[in-house]
Order: C-alpha cells, then sequence, then structure tokens
C-alpha cells in the first residue's frame, strides 16, 4: 500500500530518484529475517547525504551482519514533504520503502549545527514522538546520533535516547548487540539505556543532572544511576584494521561529491587553535599506502566511477604522500580515472607534489593562509608565513597554473582592522608575484579568489573560550575587506554573519537552547544551512519564546574555570591544555605541530603512549 503511494507521486516531484531507493550497491534484506534494524537518517537532502562517507562506511559495517539491517533516510525536499503530507505518507528508507516508525534505531549523523531543526521535522514526518520523554518506555525507537556535533550534545538532549561519542566503527555493533540481548529479554527502554550506557563512547543524556548558577553558568553536572563520569570518546586506533566498505551506493542522480572517497588518514598534527576537528579526531592515525591504493581499486572496479577523492583533514601531511601518489597513479592513470586530492598545506607543497597533481588535475589551486598577517596567523597557531605562501604559489605559477584560492577567516580573536586590510594586501602581492613568474604562461591572466568565513567559536578548541564577533562588528569587517581590494584580478566571497551567529549559540549551547530549536521548528524554520530557506526572524522570535539571550551564548568570553556544558563529556583534550593554548594565542605564541614536538594535549594517554615516535 505504501509502496504504491508512493509512486504515484514520484514524478510530481523534482528529483524523484532521490525517493526511489534500488540504487547499484543497495543491500536490500528481507524486513522479516533480521533481528535488528537500523534506520540511518541523514537530515540534509539526498544530494547531500549519499556524500557523506560516514554513512557509507556504518551503512556497510551494519549490514555485514546477516542478522541486522540498515537502510538510509534522507530529509525530503519541501516539494516532495507536501506530496507526502497530502497523501499521509510516512518518512521512509529507501531499501524497503519502510516506514521510520517501524525500526528499532533511528540514527541520526550531526555534521553542522543548522541541520537541527531538519532532526526534528524528519521526526515528526516519520510520526515519532519529537521529546524523547513522550515516547514511552517500549524497547523500540531508539533515537541516537553521533558525528562531529555530538560532541556538545546538550542542545538537543531533550530529542535523543543517546549519542555516540567518537569513532563508530566499533561502538555501532556492540550497542546494536545489546539490544538484540535486550529485546529477547523483554527489557524495557530505560533498562536498555542504562545498560547502554556502560559502554565506552555512548552518552546517554537523561542520566545526568543538570544545574544552574544565578548568572546562568551551569553550576554542575550529576550523574545518576551509575552514569560514567567522564564519559569518554571512542578511538579506533588501527585504520588499516578498521571496517571500511568495498562498495558504494551508486546514485541514480547527481550528487554533491559524485565520486569514490578513500580515507587516507585521520586527525591532524597541526593544532590550529580555530580547528575543531583537528582537536575532536585526535590521535592522528594514518592508513597504509598498501591499504590506501587496494581500497581505492576496490571501490572503483565495484562502483565503475571514474574520480577518486583522498578524504582527510590533511592529506599532505601524510609521512608517504609521495610513495602513496605513485602508487595511486600507477593504476588511476592506466584506468582513466580522475585523482582528486584535496586539503593541500601551504608549508609542504612541492614541486614534486604538483607534478604529479597535474598529471590528473588541472584547476585551481586552494591554499587557507587563513589570516592576512603573520601577527594572527601566530595567534590562531597556523603556522604558515607569508613567505611559504609565496614560495607555494610561485611553484603553482611555474608549474601553469594562473588561479589560486585563498581561504580566510574573518572575526578570529585579537583581530585588527590591520588584519582584515592585511587579507586584500596579500592577495594583491600574489597577484604581482605572478607577473615576476618569466615562465608564466602568456595571454593569461592571473585570477585570485578570496572566499571568508566569519569565524565561530567551537567546543574543544583553544577558543572555545572566545566571544564570537557582534553582527555588526562582522560587517564592519566585510566591507572593510571588499574596500581594501584594488585589482579586478581578486574577486571576494562573504557569508551571511546571522548563519554564523546561529551556528554559534547551537554549538556551545546548553540544554535550555533545546527549546529555542523547538520553538523554530514550530515556526517552520528548517534546511537553515541552505541560504533560500534560511529565515532568522524567524530563529529571533523563538529565541524570544524560549527566553534565550543570544549575546550569553555566541558573544561572551567563558572564564577557564566555568563548568562548559560539555565538561563532563572527555574527548581526551586537556581543558587545561586548551587554556594554555588560549594564553598563547593572546600573545601570538606559536605551538609546534605534533611531529615536530608533543605539546601534552593528553591525547597521549588515550593510546597508552606517544602519539609519534
Amino acid at each position: 500500500m505504501l509502496r504504491e503511494k508512493i509512486e504515484s507521486i514520484l514524478l510530481k516531484a523534482q528529483k524523484p530518484a532521490r525517493y526511489i531507493g534500488g540504487e547499484p550497491g543497495a543491500i536490500v534484506k528481507d524486513i522479516y529475517s533480521t533481528d535488528v534494524s537500523f534506520a540511518f537518517c541523514f537530515p540534509d537532502s539526498y544530494d547531500i547525504g549519499m556524500s557523506h562517507l560516514g554513512m557509507k562506511i556504518l551503512y556497510s559495517l551494519i549490514n555485514s551482519r546477516e542478522n541486522y539491517r540498515c537502510e538510509r533516510v534522507f530529509a525530503p525536499w519541501p516539494d516532495f514533504e507536501k506530496l507526502m503530507l497530502e497523501n499521509d505518507i510516512p518518512l521512509y528508507s529507501l531499501e524497503n520503502l519502510q516506514p521510520v516508525k517501524d525500526f528499532d534505531f533511528i540514527g541520526f549523523t550531526l555534521q553542522y549545527e543548522l541541520s537541527y531543526t531538519n532532526i526534528l521535522n524528519m521526526l515528526k514526518l516519520a510520526q515519532i514522538p519529537i521529546l524523547a520523554k513522550d515516547r514511552g518506555d517500549e524497547l523500540k525507537n531508539i533515537v541516537c546520533a553521533g558525528g562531529p556535533c555530538a560532541c556538545n550534545p546538550e542542545p538537543l538532549a531533550d530529542f535523543f535516547d543517546f549519542f555516540i561519542l567518537g569513532d563508530g566503527e566499533e561502538v555501532e555493533l556492540e550497542f546494536m548487540d545489546l539490544y538484540a540481548e535486550h529485546k529477547k529479554q523483554g527489557s524495557t527502554k530505560t533498562e536498555f539505556l542504562k545498560a547502554v550506557s556502560q559502554i565506552e563512547g555512548i552518552y546517554v543524556p537523561s542520566l545526568y543532572d543538570i544545574s544552574y548558577n544565578e548568572d546562568g553558568t551551569i553550576a554542575d553536572i550529576a550523574p545518576i544511576d551509575n552514569a560514567p563520569m567522564p564519559v569518554k570518546k571512542r578511538i579506533v586506533n588501527s585504520l588499516d584494521n578498521a571496517f571500511y566498505p568495498d562498495n558504494f551506493v551508486v546514485p541514480f542522480t547527481e550528487i554533491v561529491h559524485d565520486r569514490v572517497s578513500v580515507e587516507v588518514l585521520r586527525g591532524c598534527i597541526r593544532g590550529c587553535r580555530f580547528c575543531q576537528a583537528g582537536f575532536l579526531y585526535r590521535p592522528f592515525r594514518e592508513k597504509s599506502v598498501e591499504k590506501i591504493v587496494s581500497q581505492t581499486r576496490t571501490l572503483c572496479e565495484n562502483t565503475g566511477y571514474d574520480e577518486v577523492s583522498l578524504v582527510s583533514l590533511s592529506t599532505s601531511d601524510h609521512s608517504q604522500i609521495e610513495p602513496m601518489l605513485s602508487g595511486l597513479l600507477d593504476y588511476t592513470e592506466s584506468k582513466q580515472i580522475n585523482l582528486s586530492l584535496p586539503s593541500l598545506r601551504v608549508d609542504n607543497f612541492s614541486k614534486e607534489l604538483l607534478d604529479k597533481i597535474t598529471t590528473v588535475r588541472k584547476s585551481t589551486l586552494t591554499f587557507a593562509p587563513e589570516a592576512g598577517t603573520q601577527r594572527l596567523r601566530d595567534v590562531i597557531n597556523k603556522n604558515v608565513t607569508e613567505e611559504e605562501l609565496m614560495r607555494t604559489c610561485r611553484t603553482a605559477f611555474e608549474g601553469g597554473y594562473s588561479s589560486v584560492k585563498l581561504y580566510f577567516m574573518i572575526g578570529l580573536p585579537h583581530e585588527t582592522d590591520e588584519d582584515i586590510v592585511g587579507i586584500a594586501e596579500l592577495a594583491q602581492r600574489v597577484v604581482d608575484l605572478y607577473y615576476t613568474v618569466e615562465n608564466r604562461k602568456k595571454g593569461q591572466q592571473v585570477k585570485i579568489s578570496i572566499s571568508t568565513a566569519t569565524f565561530v567559536p567551537k567546543p574543544f578548541t583553544p577558543f572555545q573560550f572566545e566571544p564570537q564577533a557582534t553582527r555588526e562588528e562582522i560587517m564592519h569587517k566585510q566591507e572593510l575587506l571588499l574596500s581594501s581590494i584594488k585589482s579586478k584580478k581578486i574577486s571576494c566571497s562573504k557569508h551571511k554573519p546571522d548563519t554564523s551567529i546561529l551556528e554559534a549559540l547551537l554549538a556551545r549551547g546548553d540544554r535550555r537552547v533545546g527549546k529555542a530549536i523547538y520553538e523554530a521548528y514550530k515556526l517552520g524554520c528548517k534546511f537553515d544551512s541552505w541560504s533560500e530557506f534560511f529565515d532568522y526572524e524567524k530563529w529571533e522570535r523563538a529565541f524570544e519564546l524560549a527566553g534565550i539571550d543570544v549575546a550569553f551564548y555566541a558573544n561572551r568570553r567563558r572564564e577557564y574555570l566555568e563548568k562548559m556544558p560539555w565538561d563532563h563529556l572527555d574527548y581526551y583534550v586537556d581543558k587545561v591544555f586548551l587554556a594554555k593554548e588560549n594564553l598563547n594565542a593572546l600573545n601570538a605564541v606559536t605551538t609546534p605541530n605534533c611531529r615536530q614536538k608533543c605539546s601534552g594535549c593528553g591525547v597521549a594517554k588515550c593510546i597508552g603512549g606517544k602519539c609519534f615516535e
């Protein structure tokens, strides 16, 4: 019956292929022959979600167990959502077109804060109560989540049963095994949640009481019913031994990253003080060249893709980057497969690396100085000098490139107008450099693209204590930058400040912020990361209804001893270390990268020794 209803409305949708399933590589299991079912929900469109590597890994991992079943679910685009509501079609999975409310687990991935209202909307479309307390105590519809934003899950605590902290490759099957046992025993949801809280990497928010001081800061976070304190994140020690799929689902329609993705390393050695991922994914772990080449070959042959992207926070930091590229090129060139190498560093870009890139890709090179002056780059611990940037750009220009993209942030801690003007001046010096290169391509004009993002302070970084720039300050900085660019050879893009302000509030919010998310959802907010749908006026109304002071969460400096909403969650980076790094930023003192010297962040203790020998 449901299948017939879905088929009757497909041709009325903008992109029917988003909603039908049946793609090559999809794993379809009989509903009645599996013991535990998991609906993997990505709170954004199919085009975005199908590009996500984490979903591909966990989808294949769960389905590798004969008695477990994982099916994919995406947020329907507004046109299809309207058709679903008009035809009484609940949110469903793609593999079996099964209603999400019939699954044991409803799991979301938290990739970015602006997806939060989509989560509530998907629960409503699934006909599942949005608040965890309203779902009853029957052992079904366990709503859980993982991903980078789970490092501070408190704004979502009222909506979820538990969160997965850290790497999911091992913990995923552990809590499903535990669920299977409790299902056989006829346990209640409460009994299961108490038991699952004892698995390392699992956080059950209902087992922690939060109290507040008169000034609105957190007074105490107290565990109940023997819940662990702190809750430690889960770590996969070896990427070579970790599960990785040998096949991907190949969509019928174009998606954002329509290619094979191969993870080459996890973590980062750099310690940029603004970068949450660089701290969350510690320790730094490399995959062997042999494993990378083998996985690339297998995935290309099984999917038929003719493009491969190497995934990491900084691919060129792999200690065997050149042997890795040589091994990959031996295969990809012979098969006419394009190799994409994102995440290049300014300070280890070489002619040899350029030569390898040029054989497979000839597009604009992208580098991230992040700040326009050396003083501010030292503040954020970027550890990149202007000399290194110029040397890298010269190498690119001598190699035949005439276009370079430069990424910067504005609103960084301790930033001045001089630093903003410095962005334009640095870009101009790159333009001038181009015309000093004797063997540049004649007749080609140099093009320098500046992309600016607004700094957002995030948990588990040295800048978690810092205030975000106000809307007025952000707009002033953007206007100053645009007025400082004098050359038509330089273009500049910027982000609207309202989305960054909302992101800052959600990133560092506590449980009280959940009420604002709920109110925003009820006012119609969804797809907030899409400019055509984002409506900050509705969010302002939601803050008013929920009694939330935006400045308290976004624009207030936090003291080092203040209890943060995430202080009971342990990502192995010491808060004392983060405070020390914050002081180093104040004094523009840099910290060497992890290969040069251990800075004592605290992660080494979780792996029983040094991160690097």
